[in-house]
């Protein structure tokens, strides 16, 4: 499995013409960007957000230009420290033109498969896969681009499912 590195990953957000969307399956993320952010917040103190800015501006130029970007967070009930901290920062994602929706764990069906072996993913135009590795340490390892069709279809079927499932931020209680 060849992986490519988060930046080239990332240049799919440049190239994409409809829909970008990811899926996240884990209660707690290492990334290094929010590392400072994250402990700040643990200990109540104020954020800039400096951090988050490129991320939200990107999302808008690209949201104005008609193109759409959702997210399925699947989530663990009662929600950890971390997930409480994204439900916090929503209200600028939604702000920006970003659409993330919430899925208690416990709400997905009974031998439910996630394509990709579980992991989290990116599917951009419903044609292309970007499935994301961890280390064990559970920093971002490297993305494996998939555009097989059949696993690219799965993708289309479980992101599509699960985004009926789950429940838009504004009225997601946690």
């Amino acid at each position: 499995m060849d992986l490519v590195t988060a930046e080239r990953r990332d240049e799919l957000f440049s190239t994409f013409k409809r829909e970008a969307f990811h899926l996240e399956l884990k209660d707690e993320y290492r990334v290094s960007i929010e590392d400072g952010p994250y402990a700040k917040w643990l200990k109540g103190e104020p954020d800039d957000f400096e951090w988050f800015r490129p991320w939200l501006e990107q999302t808008r130029s690209l949201t104005a230009a008609g193109r759409t970007i959702r997210r399925v967070r699947v989530v663990t009930e009662p929600v950890t420290e971390y997930i409480r901290w994204e439900i916090e920062l929503t209200p600028m994602n939604h702000e920006a033109g970003e659409e993330i929706r919430w899925l208690p764990r416990h709400h997905i069906p009974e031998g439910f498969e996630f394509p990709a072996n579980g992991n989290d993913w990116w599917l951009f135009d419903s044609e292309t896969l970007a499935v994301t590795h961890f280390r064990p340490d559970g920093r971002f390892e490297g993305a494996e681009l998939i555009t097989d069709p059949a696993v690219v279809g799965e993708a289309v079927r479980v992101r599509d499912q699960l985004w009926s499932l789950a429940t838009p931020y504004d009225d997601y209680k946690h």
